[in-house]
């Protein structure tokens, strides 16, 4: 394993909630350990970049679900 390897996505993602809303979203940090089926091809895609690869989907995750709320607010409005 390349020790000096740093993936982009194994850094903490970048937040742009003001502090009361991070408060509110406070269990975002909690993991919780699912079943989720995936199909292989993308899996082995994530696994392919080494260790890491639940955080990665992970915050691919993240960042859909962060886009989409932005979007519904902005429908909201």
């Amino acid at each position: 394993m390349n020790k000096e390897y740093v993936a982009e996505w194994d850094q903490p993602a970048a937040r742009t909630e003001d502090t009361a809303a991070a408060k509110s979203h406070a269990a975002a940090g909690v993991k919780q350990i699912v079943t989720i089926r995936l199909d292989v091809d993308m899996l082995e895609w994530f696994k392919s970049a080494g260790p890491g690869y639940q955080t990665r989907i992970n915050q691919v995750l993240r960042e859909y679900m962060e886009a989409n709320r932005v979007r519904a607010q902005g429908e909201q409005h």
